[in-house]
């Protein structure tokens, strides 16, 4: 009987993946990738005044690969409104970012033109060479961005709002900054 324990030791060492560990829905990015702020220019005249907002505060990403806002993307930055709402307390932590690859001319009637709380950037060559490291798929990908400017997780197109809540509220209990 004294022998089954290291027996079963030896066999976790020898094959670490047996076992998945941890509780989050999306897919942690190891290593994080590191942005730094200058990789991002504001996309209207809202964003670039507010782009310094990012510094300090959890940022979740919808990334914007085509020109335009497909429906795809409208899911995505429609569920990251209702996530960032249903945080409670925790809202004034929490900013949304739409990037933004290609600049195209945005049409007023676009739903995600009046959000008032949306920022808009373009990100620069080297951050866009960054994140095809990433599974890109298809629009409505969703990334969360730490408050020291690393993009340490990732979320698939089609993703679930309340797992991507259960995610952050972990994140947020256990975070000393941001």
């Amino acid at each position: 009987m004294s022998v089954i324990p290291f027996g079963i030791a030896f066999y976790l060492a020898k094959h670490p993946n047996a076992v998945q560990l941890g509780t989050n829905h999306g897919t942690l990015i190891n290593p994080p990738l590191v942005t730094a702020p200058d990789q991002f220019s504001g996309f209207d005249e809202f964003s670039a005044e507010h782009l310094k907002e990012l510094q300090g505060h959890w940022v979740l990403i919808n990334l914007l690969p085509n020109e335009g806002c497909n429906e795809g993307c409208q899911q995505g930055l429609y569920k990251t409104q209702q996530i960032t709402l249903m945080m409670g307390k925790d809202i004034a932590r929490i900013r949304r970012l739409a990037l933004i690859y290609r600049p195209f001319e945005q049409p007023m009637s676009d739903p995600w033109a009046s959000d008032l709380r949306l920022l808009k950037a373009i990100p620069n060559e080297s951050l866009q060479l960054l994140l095809k490291r990433l599974p890109q798929g298809e629009p409505g990908v969703l990334l969360v961005m730490d408050p020291l400017g690393n993009l340490m997780m990732h979320y698939s197109a089609g993703y679930d709002p309340y797992q991507v809540r259960d995610d952050l509220s972990k994140l947020l209990r256990i975070s000393q900054i941001g």
